[in-house]
């Protein structure tokens, strides 16, 4: 037998870290429990989250496993390259990102961002030699700007593969250009949405804590534990969808581009059996990442509601939470798409119908938005509680009244006129549409997090609070860093699924065959 490509050891190597991270994750609930119960502290919510969680993490290995076993220990011998992968003219735009060079305004725009990224870099280095006190964090206000980024954050992250895997689902074909977009947004947003919570505890090794003294029935803990799987849920939806587009990038480029591709595709190389079991472990993916998606904002949304603090303790804070993440991830999916169009020229991919339709997803979650405000502060004014009176007028005619109405007008009254309205219909008018709701999405977060902090029941005076340069410094940061490394991916892989389309087309033209053929006689 011939020697096997250094490829293949690389690849198994991947694989059984992999399983040792998901055995890890599985023993460490066990850890936890025992722990706990030697402390005497509540130990069964380790249990029921390890009995929750753990076999996600063991069916990710098995989707790794079964991609290794049918596809790199394939039938025939391992070290033969697949015969090469064609590109049609058509496509060629959609790799000229990868395999061109960088024009002039791209290099512009990396030095911009990564000026920005420095930037921050020098605010966070300030924060950490004199600590939170350069912050505008104060008692009582202890979260501020970092809590809220990390909500917004998280909400951008619901529009990808949560909205990719119901496309996926409903068998929506118009989905099929646009899926990796969004998908890649949110891998990248989720590592940012956990970097400000390390911000906001100031002295990021202390988070080791959460994992060696964690107590299971905290929310705290809740949200670490489905952050951590849906980030790992979430990079495999992405990866397993790339590995055909990555074949043929293995063809065409040389180098060290060529090798990495290589390593990558797994040794693709476009067969019946492999599409099949391709196709296979993706439609499991999209039906495992749903529950997962959606238990994260719940469980972000639980941090405020397990409380007993004035306009937190809400019942229907988690499917509003859940209602806005997808808001603010479609609005931020239309922005991003509008902007790689125009930037790489994918006019012929990224059609008006696409932008339609967000729009048309983007009117409805305007909607229902608007529904669970109505519902929360209505039933809050109904109660009359003086509590919650307080933070209430604070929002409607008080110290923030105005982003509590900027946030009425840009996340309801600007997109409902625009996309109720033939404007809806234009690629530009759905793009309008969502720049203001990324911004009233990110005051409605402000809004739940600071107004009821400031007026506490605590024996403190009311208190103040306004972010300080070092904050503002990290949330530019934060956003430069995330269009940087964005950017950087469609250097490095197609943005287009280049054989999801291929393969829409094909069925296209199958059921065009089909249904024509049903006007005649057999």
């Amino acid at each position: 037998m011939r020697k096997r490509s250094w490829t293949f050891y690389v690849q198994a190597l991947g694989l059984a870290g992999f399983y040792l991270f998901a055995l890890t994750a599985n023993g460490w609930f066990l850890w936890r429990a025992w722990k706990l119960y030697q402390l005497g502290d509540a130990w069964v919510p380790a249990l029921v989250l390890g009995t929750l969680l753990g076999p996600i993490f063991l069916l990710f290995s098995w989707i790794l496993s079964l991609l290794f076993f049918k596809i790199v220990l394939r039938k025939r011998e391992a070290v033969i390259r697949p015969a090469p992968l064609g590109i049609n003219p058509s496509e060629e735009i959609i790799v000229e990102p990868v395999l061109g060079q960088p024009s002039k305004g791209f290099l512009l725009a990396t030095v911009a961002l990564a000026s920005v990224g420095l930037w921050a870099l020098v605010a966070l280095g300030w924060q950490l030699y004199y600590g939170l006190g350069v912050t505008g964090l104060n008692t009582p206000v202890f979260w501020g700007f970092y809590i809220t980024n990390f909500v917004f954050f998280i909400g951008i992250s619901h529009a990808g593969t949560l909205i990719s895997a119901i496309l996926r689902i409903v068998k929506a074909e118009w989905r099929r250009p646009i899926t990796r977009s969004a998908e890649v947004i949110t891998v990248l947003v989720l590592f940012f949405g956990a970097g400000n919570i390390l911000l906001d505890l100031g002295r990021p090794d202390r988070a080791l804590n959460v994992f060696l003294q964690g107590r299971l029935q905290s929310p705290l803990l809740w949200d670490v534990c489905s952050i951590t799987t849906y980030l790992t849920a979430s990079t495999l939806y992405l990866y397993l969808p790339l590995i055909p587009d990555i074949a043929l990038l293995r063809d065409r480029a040389k180098g060290w581009k060529g090798k990495f591709y290589e390593l990558l595709s797994l040794g693709w190389g476009g067969t019946h059996e492999e599409r099949e079991v391709l196709e296979r472990c993706i439609s499991i993916m999209a039906i495992v990442v749903i529950p997962v998606a959606i238990s994260v904002h719940t469980v972000v949304s639980w941090v405020f509601s397990m409380t007993v603090q004035p306009m937190w303790h809400s019942t229907i804070f988690g499917p509003y939470f859940v209602v806005g993440a997808i808001f603010s991830g479609i609005a931020a999916l239309i922005i991003a798409m509008a902007i790689l169009r125009r930037v790489y020229h994918l006019e012929n991919y990224l059609r008006p119908i696409h932008f339609e339709n967000l729009g048309i997803l983007l009117l409805v979650m305007s909607c229902l938005w608007l529904y669970f405000t109505i519902a929360e502060y209505l039933t809050t004014w109904y109660g009359g509680e003086p509590e919650h009176m307080r933070i209430f007028y604070s929002k409607l005619t008080g110290n923030y009244s105005i982003p509590f109405w900027t946030m009425v007008v840009t996340c309801f009254v600007i997109p409902f006129f625009i996309l109720a309205s033939p404007l809806g219909k234009k690629v530009y008018g759905t793009v309008l549409s969502s720049i203001p709701v990324c911004i009233g999405m990110w005051l409605e977060r402000f809004l739940i997090v600071v107004p009821t902090l400031v007026r506490p029941r605590l024996p403190y005076a009311t208190g103040t609070y306004t972010p300080s340069w070092v904050e503002l410094s990290l949330f530019a940061g934060c956003l430069a860093v995330f269009a940087l490394l964005y950017a950087l991916f469609t250097r490095i892989f197609p943005i287009i699924s280049i054989w999801e389309v291929r393969e829409g087309k094909e069925r296209a033209e199958e059921e065009v065959v089909a249904r024509i053929r049903t006007y005649f006689p057999t």
